[in-house]
């Protein structure tokens, strides 16, 4: 049996969307873990596996999580398993209506609004071929989507959460592959200012930045003052 007390190690890479959602959410839980970031470069990727991830997830894909005898994979596991390891803070709303609200965004941003932005990576050179103008009217329509959703409230689902993790990562890898928000969506981008300025977000998205920039890799405007000698676009 797992104790409480047992040291946690989180695999994640320097440029996983899944796994720095992942740590985000351990450093928000204020949970004192080692992170081992896997091999990873620009032209091999995630070339060779880190032999851990290869043993706990059948896809070969970070992140993985160990805690004792328990290993899990999966963004979205991991979320679960941390709110129960730490309820306090908690990152799922206190209601019933609020939690399922929050469940569906964080599943719509991995499963309605990435997948075109996986597409549009394979495009950068041609980003006005139809299939990447279509991906990019996908995620204008869900940024819509998240606009009316955020209404006039800070966060996405009422109180601060997972859901709010997980789009904040998302739309990061959108607005790197051509697809960011606009003016269209004032309120969401009021939110991603206070998502960045959140001490657990720029633990993680800041070494992410300076990895972009040490690979010559132009950064969006928001995410600039996280990397030193950063080339915003």
């Amino acid at each position: 049996m797992t104790s409480d007390t047992a040291p946690i190690r989180l695999f994640s890479g320097p440029l996983s969307m899944f796994g720095a959602k992942a740590q985000i959410a351990a450093h928000e839980k204020g949970l004192d873990f080692e992170l081992i970031m896997v091999p990873f470069e620009m032209r091999r990727l995630y070339e060779p596996k880190h032999p851990e991830v290869v043993r706990i997830n059948p896809k070969k894909q970070v992140p993985v999580l160990i805690h004792g005898d328990v290993e899990i994979f999966d963004s979205t596991q991991i979320f679960e398993y941390l709110e129960d390891l730490k309820p306090a803070p908690a990152l799922w709303p206190a209601s019933r209506a609020e939690r399922a609200q929050a469940r569906l965004i964080e599943h719509k941003s991995d499963e309605i609004y990435f997948p075109p932005i996986i597409r549009l990576m394979s495009l950068q050179d041609v980003l006005e071929d139809p299939v990447a103008i279509a991906a990019r009217e996908i995620t204008a329509d869900f940024y819509e989507d998240m606009e009316e959703t955020l209404g006039d409230s800070e966060f996405l689902a009422g109180s601060y959460s997972f859901a709010d993790i997980a789009f904040y990562m998302a739309q990061l890898f959108g607005a790197r592959m051509g697809a960011g928000m606009t003016d269209a969506t004032p309120k969401l981008l009021q939110w991603r200012a206070r998502m960045t300025e959140r001490s657990a977000v720029r633990r993680v998205v800041g070494p992410m930045a300076a990895f972009l920039v040490s690979e010559g890799r132009p950064l969006p405007t928001f995410m600039a003052d996280l990397a030193p000698s950063a080339a915003a676009t």
